[in-house]
């Protein structure tokens, strides 16, 4: 058995540091939505559009950044993608308008697209078989950690600072990280390989024309010109693409690695999985703030229960998979995050926060469970030379799943929302119910305010039966297409590291 490497441990929190840029941003942001609208007059498309020019950068380039990373050194990508995202946060701290933060998130994507690979690639190359889903455990407890500690932070800067305070804490943890990385993590990559030029621009244009199409159909309707050239865009790309690395000597992203049924399965059940929670917190960051009336410091304690129970379970998460199988983590993780979501769909315009809570600590127990499961199975199923793009396949899905869930959650809320308010009210009103209150609030009426609050709560309960559906789906790919790894594979479980760590430095 190949010796370990001892500074294993010290690299995995370095990992986790990393990574803490990304969560603390993506957490702040949430929680500073209304002061966006507030302050920088931001519509509710452009608030979208601050959120998802990240991740439509972030997706459209996550493959060709893990390729690179194996390439030319998945420490060299990951301390790139530190300094463009801390790069792009301090830019985001001097925008003035609406376009010029949506510009920001998007050089920030670009740091991610490098960063999230790097962390997920760094862990399978350093971690065996045997303590991976372990050390996965932990990075996602520790991210959980980091997103239960910046909501806070990020409310006390709102309350006492402008808006673009929240994003000044990612540049000192990001400066931090790239010390940090730089003297502790050993640099590895795969086998030397021509670069896949076609590989990687085919891959951009149908990533990007992908999440393009999901995010138009909030704002044009999934009938628009602009929807269907998207998706039409998409499908010729990523057929382009498919087509090219099977025939290409040396491809970016061997597709036989989704003959494997754990890659593809998991692969598939994180998409679900993300589709399922990906919108929840931008969904009830506004019901928390307008509904319920909370500060922003508030709301971010509000997330309290389902952060501390994620990581709570992701120890249990651990412990049943070792016992019981990946099948059965998996499944029983997306059932209760399903049942988290039918909690959720109950929501009645009475109700206070401890419904809500109630709902985000089953969603904690099933994220806990289901994650080191599904994230473990995934880059378990990896050769060792191809970690890096296969961890941005991980990221990847994970994004789809996500844009998927904004712009579906965000199109069916937005829908429900309006088909519940009155129509003899002032059009804007029915946009949303930031609107609706501000008018509220600007003119004295009281019922206009409160039935615009209702209204947001039935929309709730309406969007999050997608989140039980989704959850049962993941579930049934979880138990109908994962297989248990094979016994002799089983027993050689520290081979696979070998030949990257033979690379390192």
């Amino acid at each position: 058995m190949p010796e370990r490497n001892p500074r294993r441990w010290l690299i995995l929190g370095v990992l986790c540091l990393s990574l803490l840029v990304v969560v603390i941003d993506n957490m702040v942001l949430n929680i500073a939505i209304p002061s966006l609208i507030r302050d920088l007059g931001a519509s509710t498309s452009e608030i979208q559009w601050i959120i998802d020019s990240y991740v439509l950068v972030f997706a459209g380039l996550l493959l060709t950044a893990g390729s690179l990373s194996d390439r030319h050194g998945r420490r060299r990508g990951l301390i790139i993608g530190l300094v463009v995202f801390g790069s792009g946060s301090l830019l985001a701290t001097l925008c003035r308008t609406p376009e010029q933060l949506i510009a920001a998130r998007g050089l920030m994507g670009v740091g991610g697209a490098f960063l999230m690979p790097g962390t997920l690639s760094i862990i399978t190359t350093v971690f065996d078989e045997q303590e991976r889903k372990k050390a996965i455990a932990i990075w996602s407890s520790v991210l959980a950690l980091g997103a239960l500690g910046s909501p806070v932070i990020g409310g006390l800067l709102l309350q006492h600072f402008w808006w673009g305070s929240v994003f000044l804490i990612n540049v000192p943890v990001a400066a931090l990280a790239i010390v940090a990385a730089l003297l502790i993590i050993p640099e590895s990559r795969g086998a030397a390989s021509r670069p896949d030029l076609l590989g990687a621009l085919l891959s951009m244009i149908g990533m990007s024309a992908l999440v393009w199409a999901v995010i138009a159909t909030s704002r044009v309707g999934w009938g628009s010109p602009q929807t269907i050239g998207g998706f039409v865009v998409a499908a010729v790309g990523l057929t382009g693409f498919a087509l090219w690395e099977r025939h290409v000597a040396e491809p970016m992203l061997p597709l036989s690695l989704f003959r494997d049924r754990n890659f593809a399965g998991a692969s598939f059940s994180i998409v679900l999985l993300s589709f399922s929670g990906g919108g929840v917190v931008l969904v009830l960051t506004q019901h928390i703030q307008f509904v319920l009336g909370y500060s922003p410091m508030k709301a971010g304690l509000a997330f309290v229960p389902m952060i501390v129970t994620a990581m709570i379970f992701n120890g249990v998460g651990v412990v049943v998979d070792k016992r019981l199988g990946t099948r059965v983590a998996m499944a029983s993780g997306l059932l209760l995050m399903g049942g988290g979501f039918g909690v959720l769909a109950s929501l009645s315009p009475g109700d206070g926060y401890l419904k809500l809570a109630t709902a985000l600590v089953v969603i904690g127990m099933g994220s806990g469970i289901a994650g080191p499961a599904a994230y473990g199975t995934l880059l378990a199923a990896l050769p060792p030379e191809r970690v890096g793009v296969g961890s941005a396949v991980n990221d990847t899905v994970q994004q789809v799943g996500q844009a998927l869930s904004i712009a579906v959650l965000g199109s069916v809320l937005t829908t429900a929302y309006r088909s519940a308010m009155p129509t003899d009210v002032v059009a804007r009103a029915r946009d949303s119910i930031g609107d609706a209150l501000r008018i509220a609030a600007q003119t004295g009426d009281a019922a206009l305010a409160q039935v615009a609050k209702d209204s947001f709560v039935q929309a709730i309960a309406v969007t999050s039966l997608l989140g039980v559906f989704g959850g049962i789906a993941a579930a049934v790919v979880a138990v109908t297409v994962l297989r248990p790894k094979p016994k002799p594979e089983a027993a050689q479980p520290a081979a696979e590291p070998t030949p990257v760590s033979q690379a390192n430095v």
